[in-house]
């Protein structure tokens, strides 16, 4: 018998909605408990801790499509599906244009099997991008630290005091370390057994704990002080 689809596309909508696409979407990406339709731009918003004019941006570039219920926006689980992909893939820095990509193979997927095989093929391929560029960056920063201090005995000790100087509790590590993994927030929530205002919580204290601007920026930083292996 056939695989069958996972997040099947195409659901009713009242007064609208996407066309049908992707039969298949990685389930590892997808919410537990697919919200009841029709979903409100608010509250899809809200669902991914984005703003409206990003959705608008992802409806202009194809990659969502929101039907209207009156004067309302609102959207089916086909995009809600389509928004949790996105959002995972711009999690790990993927530019639109590749998303754009993945989901145009998505559409071609014959199987649930071959949908998770072109996801992880697209992981795959970020994480060495990812790599290459900590590796750059690792080398950037030791070479600062050396011009800066005049020895590496001292740009060592640099490293150290302020490695000693970041205090983490247990959950705070385990997080640091999943985002550094590439996992998407709803899997780290799913991981952590966290509520999802909870992991905003939890990763904001990370951030302002590393002095970073933003998660990325946090698992940099803990990346090239030693916290957490590259």
């Amino acid at each position: 018998m056939a695989d069958q689809p996972k997040h099947p596309r195409g659901s009713s909508m009242a007064q609208g909605g996407s066309p049908a696409r992707s039969r298949y979407l990685p389930s590892n990406i997808l919410p537990n408990e697919p919200p009841k339709e029709p979903v409100t731009i608010g509250d899809m918003a809200n669902m991914f801790g984005v703003t409206h004019r990003t959705l608008h941006f992802y409806e202009e570039k194809g990659l969502l499509s929101a039907g209207r219920v009156g004067l309302m926006r609102v959207y089916n689980q086909d995009d809600v599906g389509r928004m949790a992909l996105i959002n995972a893939c711009r999690e790990v820095g993927m530019p639109v244009a590749v998303i754009q990509e993945l989901l145009d193979e998505l559409d071609q997927a014959q199987s649930q099997a071959e949908a998770e095989a072109i996801f992880n093929d697209a992981l795959t391929i970020r994480k060495r991008e990812l790599t290459a560029a900590l590796s750059t960056i690792r080398r950037q920063m030791q070479q600062i630290a050396n011009l800066l201090s005049g020895d590496e005995e001292h740009a060592a000790a640099a490293k150290t005091d302020a490695r000693d100087s970041i205090e983490l509790s247990d959950l705070e590590r385990r997080c640091i370390g999943l985002m550094a993994e590439g996992y998407a927030p709803m899997r780290i929530a799913r991981a952590l057994d966290l509520k999802n205002d909870e992991l905003v919580e939890l990763e904001n204290t990370i951030i302002r704990k590393f002095d970073a601007n933003n998660r990325f920026q946090a698992v940099a930083k803990a990346v090239l002080l030693g916290i957490v292996a590259s």
